[in-house]
This record gives structure tokens, sequence and C-alpha cells, in this order.
């Protein structure tokens, strides 16, 4: 027989039962009350691995239901999260059962939830969530389940929202090269190649020509200096080559190319 030397409250709501024999049992105030642990109390090995196996479940039922208290939570999250907390493999399913029972845990729920989420507070696009979803663990039917929320429509105004941002955000390059890269955020994002073709036909972008003249001449400039000391012929031919690539139209490359051949023959 053991001894329960002293009770003692940890900073969470768990207590330590402290053994004659040095060991401790952590365990809630349910096991607690349940078996009316008291200090000083005579305790035998049987009772010892009862109270283990049931402070085992208590302590991990409470630490879900702390743990869930912040915000939904996926039954990977939870048998993850009491892992980590080495709480028995037998019990984490237990636990994980209690939960769903209480209609704590609902991996559709959250699918949904996370989704009407990423939908108001982010540009992410539906394949982009369901990578994010598995990631979590939810289960396919119910990935699927919350991206029925994300209707065409929606997938549309956040499309069309990331790709005013992304031209904007490539206006120092040419206006071919800045469609370019859009469609490619775009895809990058989550959004389908349908979608996609049908918000830039929407948002019908135009290019400024003035916008794009500064463009290739400052573009232009950069180059030139950098192959300045190469042979003209094959100078001229890495220019155009290089404009080119980024997207610009070929007369104005070769008007700017003979520009700037001109002024260098003058100086």
């Amino acid at each position: 027989m053991e001894k329960i030397i002293k009770i003692t409250r940890e900073k969470s709501q768990f207590y330590l039962v402290w053994l004659s024999s040095g060991e401790k049992l952590r365990v809630s105030e349910d096991t607690l009350v349940r078996y009316r642990l008291l200090k000083d109390q005579e305790i035998s090995p049987e009772q010892i691995e009862e109270i283990k196996n049931a402070g085992s479940y208590d302590v991990g039922l409470q630490l879900s239901l702390h743990y869930l208290s912040y915000q939904l939570r996926t039954k990977k999250e939870i048998r993850d999260y009491l892992k980590d907390k080495e709480i028995p493999q037998r019990d984490r399913e237990k636990i994980i059962h209690q939960l769903q029972e209480m209609q704590l845990l609902d991996d559709y729920v959250y699918s949904e939830s996370y989704v009407r989420t990423i939908m108001k507070t982010s540009d992410k696009g539906p394949k982009q969530v369901e990578q994010q979803l598995k990631k979590k663990g939810v289960e396919e039917e119910a990935i699927l389940h919350g991206l029925s929320v994300y209707t065409e429509v929606e997938q549309r105004t956040i499309a069309s929202k990331a790709a005013e941002k992304s031209m904007r955000r490539y206006r120092d390059k040419s206006f071919k090269d800045a469609v370019q890269k859009t469609k490619l955020h775009l895809i990058q994002k989550g959004f389908s190649k349908d979608i996609i073709e049908q918000v830039m036909t929407e948002l019908a972008f135009e290019k400024d020509e003035e916008q794009e003249a500064e463009q290739l001449q400052k573009q232009g400039d950069k180059l030139w200096e950098k192959h300045r000391n190469l042979e003209p012929r094959k100078r001229s031919l890495k220019l155009k080559q290089a404009l080119y690539q980024r997207g610009f139209d070929f007369d104005l490359i070769a008007q700017f190319v003979s520009e700037k051949e001109l002024e260098n023959d003058e100086e």
C-alpha cells in the first residue's frame, strides 16, 4: 500500500497527488472528487492504476475543452495536441468520440467555417483552401462540403480584387508581362483557369501607351548599360531579345534600339 503525502494544485485546473513512493499522479478535479482522494489516505496499487487511467482521460478531456475554447479545431488537430500532451492513444480516441458526442468537434462544421473565414479575410482561391484543409487532416467529403459555399460568384469577386491589386503591383512591367504575371499569380492563389479568364475578360485591362513607352525606356537603358561594351550587332540583338522576352512590342523595341545606336554614334 502507498500513502498520499500531499495534494497540490497546478497553475492550470489540474492537481498533483504526491505518493509516498515519490510518484506523482496528475488528475482533474473530477477525478479527485470521484475517488475521494485526501492527504494521508492509503491507496493500493490497483487503485493507483485505475486513477491513472481515469486521470489520463479526464486530464485529456479538460485540455481539449480548453484548446477548443479559443477556436474550432479538426479531429487531427485534437489528436496531435493530445499526443503532444502525452495522453495515451486509447484515451485520445475516447476523447475524440466524447467531443463529437458533445457536438464540439465536427470536421464538416470546421470546413465550412474555415472556408467562410478565408473568403472574408484573404484572396485565396478554392484549390489553395483545399490544400490547407488537407494539411489540417480534414477528410475529402468534409472539404467538399466546405468548398460548396465558395460559389463561382464569390470566386470571381475575390479573384477580380486580386487581379486588380496584382496589375498595380506589376505596373513597372510591360503590359503583356503584367497580364501574364497576374494570371500566374491567380493560379498560385488557387483559382481555376476558367475563373481567371472570365475575370481578366470582365476587367478588360487596357494598355497605357505612355506608361508602356516609359517602362521600355527605363528597362532598355539599363540593358544598354549592361551590354554597352559588346560589339554593336551583338549588343543590338541582346537588347531586342531581352526586351521582347519582357513583353514589349517588337516595333517599339526596334525604334528604341535604333535611337540608342544613333545616340551612341553621335557621342
